[in-house]
Protein backbone atom coordinates (compact mmCIF):
# COMPACT_ATOMS: atom_id res chain seq x y z
CA UNK A 1 0.00 0.00 0.00
CA UNK A 2 1.40 3.20 -1.47
CA UNK A 3 2.06 5.39 1.96
CA UNK A 4 1.44 9.66 1.67
CA UNK A 5 4.89 10.72 1.69
CA UNK A 6 5.74 8.34 -1.11
CA UNK A 7 2.64 9.92 -2.87
CA UNK A 8 4.50 13.79 -2.21
CA UNK A 9 8.08 12.38 -3.22
CA UNK A 10 6.94 10.66 -5.83
CA UNK A 11 8.32 12.05 -9.62
CA UNK A 12 6.03 14.22 -11.13
CA UNK A 13 4.11 12.37 -14.79
CA UNK A 14 5.54 13.77 -17.35
CA UNK A 15 3.61 15.86 -20.05
CA UNK A 16 2.24 13.63 -23.29
CA UNK A 17 0.81 14.64 -26.04
CA UNK A 18 -3.35 14.39 -25.71
CA UNK A 19 -5.48 13.96 -28.58
CA UNK A 20 -8.39 16.21 -29.02
CA UNK A 21 -10.77 15.01 -31.74
CA UNK A 22 -8.35 13.80 -34.63
CA UNK A 23 -5.50 16.47 -33.86
CA UNK A 24 -3.03 16.05 -31.12
CA UNK A 25 -2.28 19.19 -28.78
CA UNK A 26 1.19 19.36 -27.86
CA UNK A 27 1.20 21.60 -24.38
CA UNK A 28 4.26 22.69 -24.08
CA UNK A 29 5.13 23.61 -27.74
CA UNK A 30 3.42 26.27 -30.14
CA UNK A 31 2.11 25.17 -33.00
CA UNK A 32 4.47 25.70 -35.92
CA UNK A 33 3.00 27.71 -38.32
CA UNK A 34 1.84 30.69 -35.68
CA UNK A 35 5.60 31.28 -35.03
CA UNK A 36 6.36 33.20 -39.24
CA UNK A 37 10.44 34.01 -39.51
CA UNK A 38 10.24 37.57 -38.97
CA UNK A 39 12.63 38.02 -42.59
CA UNK A 40 9.24 36.57 -44.14
CA UNK A 41 7.44 39.76 -42.77
CA UNK A 42 10.50 42.25 -42.92
CA UNK A 43 11.57 41.88 -46.32
CA UNK A 44 8.24 42.58 -48.14
CA UNK A 45 7.78 45.53 -45.84
CA UNK A 46 11.03 46.99 -46.58
CA UNK A 47 10.56 46.47 -50.30
CA UNK A 48 6.90 47.97 -49.87
CA UNK A 49 8.44 50.71 -47.96
CA UNK A 50 11.57 51.24 -50.01
CA UNK A 51 9.43 51.51 -53.47
CA UNK A 52 6.99 53.82 -51.93
CA UNK A 53 9.00 56.28 -49.74
CA UNK A 54 11.68 57.17 -52.50
CA UNK A 55 9.60 58.84 -54.59
CA UNK A 56 8.52 61.40 -52.20
CA UNK A 57 12.46 61.37 -51.00
CA UNK A 58 13.02 62.15 -54.56
CA UNK A 59 10.23 65.19 -54.32
CA UNK A 60 11.35 66.47 -51.50
CA UNK A 61 15.62 66.52 -52.79
CA UNK A 62 14.43 68.67 -55.83
CA UNK A 63 12.22 70.83 -53.53
CA UNK A 64 14.89 71.81 -51.30
CA UNK A 65 17.81 71.72 -53.39
CA UNK A 66 19.02 74.41 -54.87
CA UNK A 67 19.40 75.08 -58.56
CA UNK A 68 21.87 73.39 -60.83
CA UNK A 69 22.56 71.55 -57.71
CA UNK A 70 23.24 67.46 -58.12
CA UNK A 71 24.07 65.84 -54.82
CA UNK A 72 21.68 63.29 -53.71
CA UNK A 73 21.29 65.52 -50.19
CA UNK A 74 19.56 68.25 -50.35
CA UNK A 75 22.15 70.56 -48.70
CA UNK A 76 21.95 73.49 -48.01
CA UNK A 77 18.38 73.82 -47.54
CA UNK A 78 16.99 76.15 -49.91
CA UNK A 79 13.01 77.45 -50.18
CA UNK A 80 13.73 79.44 -53.51
CA UNK A 81 11.26 76.63 -55.27
CA UNK A 82 8.45 77.24 -53.00
CA UNK A 83 8.87 81.05 -53.01
CA UNK A 84 8.47 80.59 -56.71
CA UNK A 85 5.59 79.06 -57.23
CA UNK A 86 3.82 80.25 -53.90
CA UNK A 87 4.35 84.29 -55.16
CA UNK A 88 5.11 83.79 -58.71
CA UNK A 89 3.34 80.89 -60.10
CA UNK A 90 0.22 81.85 -57.68
CA UNK A 91 -0.36 78.81 -55.97
CA UNK A 92 -1.44 80.98 -52.60
CA UNK A 93 -4.59 81.31 -55.03
CA UNK A 94 -4.59 77.81 -56.26
CA UNK A 95 -4.71 76.45 -52.97
CA UNK A 96 -7.55 78.41 -51.63
CA UNK A 97 -9.54 77.76 -54.43
CA UNK A 98 -8.67 73.84 -53.65
CA UNK A 99 -9.28 74.02 -49.72
CA UNK A 100 -13.02 75.94 -51.30
CA UNK A 101 -14.20 72.82 -54.13
CA UNK A 102 -12.73 70.33 -51.01
CA UNK A 103 -14.26 71.54 -48.22
CA UNK A 104 -18.00 72.40 -49.81
CA UNK A 105 -18.07 68.94 -52.07
CA UNK A 106 -17.18 67.06 -48.72
CA UNK A 107 -19.40 68.98 -46.99
CA UNK A 108 -22.54 68.61 -50.09
CA UNK A 109 -21.50 64.79 -50.06
CA UNK A 110 -21.89 63.96 -46.35
CA UNK A 111 -25.14 65.88 -45.69
CA UNK A 112 -26.55 64.24 -49.23
CA UNK A 113 -25.36 60.96 -48.49
CA UNK A 114 -26.56 60.86 -44.71
CA UNK A 115 -30.21 61.23 -46.10
CA UNK A 116 -30.13 58.68 -48.65
CA UNK A 117 -28.06 55.97 -46.42
CA UNK A 118 -30.63 56.58 -43.74
CA UNK A 119 -33.42 56.14 -46.22
CA UNK A 120 -31.47 52.91 -47.52
CA UNK A 121 -30.61 51.20 -44.05
CA UNK A 122 -34.23 51.97 -42.41
CA UNK A 123 -36.57 52.17 -45.11
CA UNK A 124 -38.12 49.36 -47.57
CA UNK A 125 -39.62 49.77 -50.69
CA UNK A 126 -39.85 48.25 -53.87
CA UNK A 127 -37.20 49.41 -56.07
CA UNK A 128 -34.57 49.10 -53.57
CA UNK A 129 -32.80 46.39 -54.33
CA UNK A 130 -32.62 48.08 -58.09
CA UNK A 131 -31.56 50.90 -56.82
CA UNK A 132 -29.07 49.84 -55.49
CA UNK A 133 -27.64 48.39 -58.10
CA UNK A 134 -27.95 51.24 -59.96
CA UNK A 135 -25.53 52.79 -57.68
CA UNK A 136 -23.01 50.39 -57.92
CA UNK A 137 -22.91 50.42 -61.40
CA UNK A 138 -22.53 54.28 -61.82
CA UNK A 139 -19.04 53.28 -59.96
CA UNK A 140 -18.21 51.90 -63.13
CA UNK A 141 -18.95 55.27 -65.64
CA UNK A 142 -15.63 57.50 -65.98
CA UNK A 143 -16.09 60.98 -65.62
CA UNK A 144 -14.59 61.79 -69.02
CA UNK A 145 -17.94 59.90 -70.23
CA UNK A 146 -20.33 62.77 -68.52
CA UNK A 147 -17.66 66.12 -69.49
CA UNK A 148 -20.36 67.08 -72.69
CA UNK A 149 -23.72 66.72 -70.87
CA UNK A 150 -22.81 68.20 -67.23
CA UNK A 151 -20.97 70.93 -69.87
CA UNK A 152 -24.19 71.15 -71.70
CA UNK A 153 -25.90 71.25 -67.97
CA UNK A 154 -24.02 73.90 -66.14
CA UNK A 155 -23.61 76.14 -69.09
CA UNK A 156 -27.58 76.62 -69.42
CA UNK A 157 -27.16 76.81 -65.55
CA UNK A 158 -24.56 79.73 -66.21
CA UNK A 159 -22.24 77.66 -63.83
CA UNK A 160 -19.06 77.66 -66.26
CA UNK A 161 -15.62 79.23 -64.88
CA UNK A 162 -17.24 79.54 -61.45
CA UNK A 163 -15.95 77.13 -58.22
CA UNK A 164 -19.59 75.65 -57.60
CA UNK A 165 -19.92 73.67 -61.10
CA UNK A 166 -16.56 71.77 -59.99
CA UNK A 167 -18.51 71.22 -56.43
CA UNK A 168 -22.04 69.53 -57.25
CA UNK A 169 -19.91 67.68 -60.11
CA UNK A 170 -17.46 66.23 -57.69
CA UNK A 171 -19.98 66.03 -54.75
CA UNK A 172 -22.09 64.11 -57.70
CA UNK A 173 -19.94 61.55 -58.72
CA UNK A 174 -18.63 60.87 -54.82
CA UNK A 175 -22.16 60.51 -53.92
CA UNK A 176 -23.04 56.41 -54.94
CA UNK A 177 -20.10 55.22 -53.00
CA UNK A 178 -20.85 57.31 -50.10
CA UNK A 179 -24.20 56.86 -49.65
CA UNK A 180 -23.79 52.90 -49.78
CA UNK A 181 -20.94 53.08 -47.01
CA UNK A 182 -22.98 55.34 -44.32
CA UNK A 183 -25.96 53.11 -44.97
CA UNK A 184 -23.69 50.55 -43.46
CA UNK A 185 -22.20 52.09 -40.54
CA UNK A 186 -26.05 53.03 -40.04
CA UNK A 187 -27.33 49.36 -40.10
CA UNK A 188 -24.50 48.70 -37.41
CA UNK A 189 -26.64 51.11 -35.00
CA UNK A 190 -29.49 49.11 -33.25
CA UNK A 191 -32.87 50.28 -34.30
CA UNK A 192 -34.02 49.48 -30.72
CA UNK A 193 -32.54 52.58 -29.82
CA UNK A 194 -33.91 54.90 -32.01
CA UNK A 195 -37.52 53.13 -31.15
CA UNK A 196 -36.77 53.73 -27.31
CA UNK A 197 -36.24 57.63 -28.75
CA UNK A 198 -39.45 57.56 -29.88
CA UNK A 199 -41.44 56.39 -26.71
CA UNK A 200 -39.24 59.02 -24.85
CA UNK A 201 -41.46 61.59 -27.09
CA UNK A 202 -38.81 62.17 -29.55
CA UNK A 203 -39.76 62.71 -33.39
CA UNK A 204 -38.13 60.60 -36.41
CA UNK A 205 -35.47 63.82 -36.95
CA UNK A 206 -34.73 64.52 -33.15
CA UNK A 207 -34.64 60.42 -32.62
CA UNK A 208 -31.22 60.80 -35.11
CA UNK A 209 -30.01 63.70 -34.40
CA UNK A 210 -29.66 62.93 -30.74
CA UNK A 211 -29.14 59.11 -30.95
CA UNK A 212 -28.07 57.86 -34.28
CA UNK A 213 -25.46 60.84 -35.45
CA UNK A 214 -23.15 60.67 -32.55
CA UNK A 215 -22.90 57.03 -33.25
CA UNK A 216 -21.51 57.51 -36.93
CA UNK A 217 -18.90 60.13 -36.21
CA UNK A 218 -15.99 57.51 -36.99
CA UNK A 219 -17.95 56.59 -40.15
CA UNK A 220 -18.79 60.00 -41.53
CA UNK A 221 -14.90 61.18 -40.46
CA UNK A 222 -14.26 58.07 -43.02
CA UNK A 223 -16.86 59.19 -45.40
CA UNK A 224 -15.72 63.31 -45.77
CA UNK A 225 -11.93 62.52 -45.79
CA UNK A 226 -12.25 60.86 -48.80
CA UNK A 227 -14.67 63.25 -50.63
CA UNK A 228 -12.20 65.58 -49.62
CA UNK A 229 -9.33 63.63 -50.57
CA UNK A 230 -10.64 63.00 -53.81
CA UNK A 231 -11.91 66.74 -54.26
CA UNK A 232 -8.34 68.02 -53.65
CA UNK A 233 -6.70 65.91 -56.11
CA UNK A 234 -9.54 65.38 -59.25
CA UNK A 235 -7.79 67.28 -62.22
CA UNK A 236 -10.25 66.75 -65.00
CA UNK A 237 -13.39 68.87 -63.59
CA UNK A 238 -11.55 71.49 -62.73
CA UNK A 239 -9.71 71.53 -66.10
CA UNK A 240 -12.85 71.41 -68.43
CA UNK A 241 -15.28 73.80 -66.03
CA UNK A 242 -12.76 76.50 -64.84
CA UNK A 243 -11.28 78.59 -67.72
CA UNK A 244 -10.04 81.61 -65.60
CA UNK A 245 -6.93 81.17 -64.19
CA UNK A 246 -7.53 82.90 -60.87
CA UNK A 247 -10.09 80.30 -60.52
CA UNK A 248 -8.10 76.96 -60.97
CA UNK A 249 -7.24 74.64 -58.34
CA UNK A 250 -3.39 72.70 -57.64
CA UNK A 251 -3.54 69.94 -59.80
CA UNK A 252 -4.25 72.30 -62.74
CA UNK A 253 -1.85 74.36 -61.29
CA UNK A 254 0.23 71.97 -61.43
CA UNK A 255 0.21 71.34 -64.99
CA UNK A 256 0.60 74.81 -66.10
CA UNK A 257 4.39 74.18 -64.09
CA UNK A 258 4.74 71.82 -67.16
CA UNK A 259 6.21 73.70 -70.45
CA UNK A 260 6.23 72.28 -73.97
CA UNK A 261 9.66 71.89 -74.70
CA UNK A 262 10.92 72.51 -70.02
CA UNK A 263 10.10 71.25 -66.98
CA UNK A 264 11.04 73.07 -63.65
CA UNK A 265 12.05 70.44 -61.37
CA UNK A 266 12.55 72.40 -58.60
CA UNK A 267 9.12 74.09 -59.03
CA UNK A 268 7.30 71.35 -60.22
CA UNK A 269 8.58 69.31 -56.91
CA UNK A 270 8.10 72.27 -54.45
CA UNK A 271 4.19 72.37 -55.70
CA UNK A 272 3.98 68.72 -55.22
CA UNK A 273 4.92 69.01 -51.70
CA UNK A 274 2.02 71.75 -51.04
CA UNK A 275 -0.29 69.68 -52.52
CA UNK A 276 0.72 66.90 -50.66
CA UNK A 277 0.97 68.32 -47.30
CA UNK A 278 -3.10 69.07 -46.51
CA UNK A 279 -3.94 65.04 -47.72
CA UNK A 280 -0.98 63.78 -45.25
CA UNK A 281 -2.25 66.52 -42.52
CA UNK A 282 -5.50 65.01 -42.99
CA UNK A 283 -5.05 61.55 -42.65
CA UNK A 284 -2.63 61.81 -39.70
CA UNK A 285 -4.89 63.01 -37.58
CA UNK A 286 -8.12 60.75 -38.49
CA UNK A 287 -6.50 57.55 -38.88
CA UNK A 288 -8.26 56.65 -35.59
CA UNK A 289 -11.21 57.47 -36.52
CA UNK A 290 -10.70 55.99 -40.26
CA UNK A 291 -9.75 52.76 -39.14
CA UNK A 292 -12.65 52.33 -37.16
CA UNK A 293 -15.21 53.51 -39.39
CA UNK A 294 -14.02 51.37 -42.00
CA UNK A 295 -14.08 48.39 -39.91
CA UNK A 296 -17.58 49.52 -38.56
CA UNK A 297 -19.43 50.14 -42.05
CA UNK A 298 -18.15 46.46 -43.04
CA UNK A 299 -19.60 44.64 -41.07
CA UNK A 300 -23.49 44.91 -42.73
CA UNK A 301 -23.87 46.27 -46.40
Amino acid sequence: MITKEAEMTAAPTPLVDRPVGRRVVRPDRRRAWDEVPRPHIYLPLGLYLLFTLVPFYWMLLFAFRPTGSSSLVPWPLTLEHFDKVWNERSFALFFKNSLIVGALSMLLTTVVALAGGYALARFDFRIKRGFLLVLLCSQFIPGALMLVPLFQIFANLRMINSLGSVIVAEAVFQLPLSMILISGFIKNVPYSLEEAAWVDGCGRFRAFCAVVLPLLRPGLIAVGSFAFVHSWNHFLFALMFLSDQGKQTIPVGLATLMGADSVDLGALAAGGVIAALPVVLVFAFIQRWLVTGFSAGAVKG
